[in-house]
């Protein structure tokens, strides 16, 4: 079920040039994910249909729902973008896949997660796809970095700013208070 009104080509269901906000959660706690995040947002930055419009500083938390591992490097991005939700996600998926992103276990070790939050003020819930995010509401290490770029954001009648006041961020602190971290 989808409630959004996009701009698509019939035939391909490609949307049209009307450019739609989108947030994306980024994180890794494998290799060097600063590294990851950075070239993610460099390869959306660089596309024709994409482009980076703010960044949020760079967290480091503690994991979550498998907690025998690693630290997690996390930050949010907003972005404004032509593609549809689902072409979006196709995007961030192949992303992943191209730094070698491996899915073993839920909530397990990564080189590299990329979340697509919000889309606009769409509403999608598709084979493979919600948006918003179902859990993001739940997760203090994306709404920190998310309230960093975007605390007015409504998600499911609530600004960022009001789920964060509710959230768990026991454990998270910044690794870097500068925002063009992952230009360079």
């Amino acid at each position: 079920m989808s409630r959004c009104v996009l701009n698509t080509v019939p035939e391909t269901g490609a949307a049209l040039a009307d450019w739609q906000r989108a947030t994306l959660g980024l994180g890794g706690n494998i290799g060097d994910p600063r590294t990851a995040m950075a070239a993610a947002l460099q390869a959306l930055d660089g596309r024709d249909d994409c482009r980076v419009r703010a960044v949020s500083r760079l967290y480091r938390t503690p994991p979550w729902g498998k907690i025998d591992q690693a630290d997690f490097f996390n930050s949010c991005a907003l972005i404004e973008t032509r593609l549809s939700p689902k072409d979006l996600l196709d995007l961030c998926l192949s992303i992943e896949r191209g730094m070698k992103r491996v899915r073993l276990e839920r909530w397990g070790p990564r080189t590299i997660d990329i979340d697509l939050l919000t889309y606009g003020d769409c509403q999608v819930h598709e084979e493979g796809l919600d948006v918003p995010h179902p859990r993001m509401v739940e997760r203090g290490f994306v709404l920190m970095p998310l309230a960093d770029i975007a605390p007015e954001l409504m998600v499911l009648g609530k600004t960022v700013s009001a789920w964060l006041d509710q959230a768990d961020t026991v454990g998270i602190v910044v690794a870097d208070e500068a925002t063009d971290w992952w230009r360079g």
